[in-house]
């Protein structure tokens, strides 16, 4: 964080220093401007009064003693000027420079001629004779002769003297203008941009170390909630959430893995079970195989088959939930009767049901539409909501199939059981694999994985199953078919 903190300071400084810098050259430059705008619009009439005062040229030929005279004599009242006479095509006929340094035989007209139409009010640069490819402020006028062009003169206002001078003094006042005010000015804005940065990154200090506290294993720590649309006050919401969502899933985690215990402990109960069952009776038929009675090594073998069904059942139903989860189950959806399967799957557990006393009902409408669903699937639904019903159905009570179209088509089926009732607490859990109301309640065999077979089965089909129960006299269990 106090990387970031100098980081951001020390750019912050850099992009002051490069503000400061380009001020100082804009100013500069400005200042220069409005002295050269300044010297011209004092000095714009120079040219016009020379001419006043003597004629450059007589007999269309340049008056070369009293130009010299009436030059020298303007240049010891401003020696910043240097003059020079045109002929009209520009061309520099003669000229009174202090050092005689004129390089350029011809001045560019355009300037001159705009300076002269515009009557020197607008800010203009021409050639400096002496400097080729520089330009520099002047004063200038045409000379005419019986209404003929004689030429033009040309005043540049910015003597090589002036200009010595000038650098000097330019320098003198960058420094006055770093020291005086810039300096002064970037120290004083870096000090109040230190103190803004700090407050400005308070939040991201404050986030850091919630997530280095997070980071060294204290799982509740979070930031301060803040109710700004800001940036850091997103980052600081988000971390939470985040933080939240880890701390549910390693919650969720602890639920699984003890699940997982449970779930390794129950398989191992279930198929412990049928396979000591299995394996004892078959030790018995080996030994006192010969000593047995016929009605002995049938009610033997009767229970080897038993125990042998029940654990194929059991790994049939491990086998099909795993799939079931990992989205491995094959589905092949076709246009069925599901009243058919009602009355197959009723008929198959009538014989059992009898055996409780426990009568079975259907309420199947007439004309139920057709749904599209995969038939296998479908029928394992309905046979493990029947066998649930019978296992917990009391002597003597009784079962209910009800199937009805509903209203914005399809098929609701539902399949009541009378008894006890669930407990609301629990509804919601009884479609967890391995979760049983009473799992060593007397008469009650099952491996705990039929409702949670049936509610993938039927997500895998868009639809929902759910339970209703009044905790006392009934147990519902509903799902629909679409079409």
């Amino acid at each position: 964080m106090k990387s970031l903190f100098w980081r951001i300071s020390l750019s912050f400084f850099a992009v002051l220093l490069i503000v400061g810098f380009s001020y100082i050259f804009i100013t500069a430059t400005t200042a220069q401007r409005y002295f050269q705008e300044t010297t011209q619009r004092l000095n714009a009439s120079v040219a016009d009064y020379l001419i006043k005062e003597v004629n450059p040229f007589q007999d269309g030929k340049v008056n070369e003693e009293a130009l010299g005279i009436i030059m020298h004599s303007m240049m010891a009242v401003n020696p910043g000027i240097e003059v020079y006479l045109l002929d009209p095509n520009g061309e520099i006929i003669s000229f009174v420079v202090l050092d005689q340094k004129v390089k350029l035989k011809r001045v560019e007209l355009e300037p001159i001629q705009k300076f002269i139409a515009e009557g020197g009010n607008n800010f203009i640069l021409g050639d400096d004779p002496r400097n080729p490819g520089q330009e520099s402020v002047f004063s200038a006028t045409s000379v005419y002769e019986d209404n003929q062009l004689l030429g033009y003169v040309y005043i540049t206002l910015a003597s090589e003297k002036y200009e010595t001078i000038a650098s000097s003094l330019l320098g003198s006042f960058w420094m006055q203008l770093t020291f005086n005010s810039i300096l002064i000015t970037l120290v004083v804005a870096f000090l109040i941009g230190l103190v803004l940065i700090s407050w400005l990154t308070r939040h991201l200090r404050e986030i850091v170390r919630t997530v280095e506290k997070f980071k060294d294993g204290d799982l509740e720590a979070r930031v301060s909630e803040s109710d700004s649309k800001s940036e850091l006050a997103v980052l600081g919401n988000t971390f939470n959430h985040m933080a939240d969502t880890i701390l549910n899933n390693i919650e969720e985690l602890k639920k699984v893995d003890s699940l997982r215990r449970e779930l390794i402990a129950n398989v191992s109960h279930d198929l412990r079970n049928p396979l000591a069952i299995i394996n004892g009776y078959i030790e018995t038929l080996q030994i006192k195989g010969e000593n047995l009675s016929k009605e002995e090594k049938e009610k033997y073998l009767k229970i080897i088959s038993d125990s042998t069904d029940r654990l194929t059942k059991l790994v049939a139903d491990l086998f099909d939930l795993s799939k079931l989860e990992s989205g491995q189950m094959h589905v092949k959806l076709e246009r069925l009767k599901v009243q058919e399967l009602l009355f197959d799957s009723a008929l198959k557990y009538e014989l059992l049901a009898q055996t409780k006393g426990i009568e079975i009902k259907s309420q199947i409408c007439q004309n139920l539409p057709i749904v599209k669903a995969d038939l296998y699937l479908i029928d394992r639904v309905i046979q493990n909501l029947l066998d649930n019903a019978v296992k917990y159905t009391p002597n003597q009570g009784e079962i209910l199939i009800d199937a009805c179209e509903v209203p914005h088509g399809g098929v609701c089926i539902k399949i009541r059981n009378s008894g006890n009732g669930i407990p609301q607490g629990e509804l919601q859990s009884l479609f967890d694999r391995y979760y049983m109301i009473d799992k060593n309640q007397q008469g009650v065999q099952g491996s705990g994985l039929g409702l949670a077979i049936v509610k993938h089965i039927l997500e895998i089909h868009g639809s929902k199953i759910k339970i209703h129960s009044d905790s006392k006299s009934f147990t519902e269990f509903e799902f629909e078919l679409t079409n």
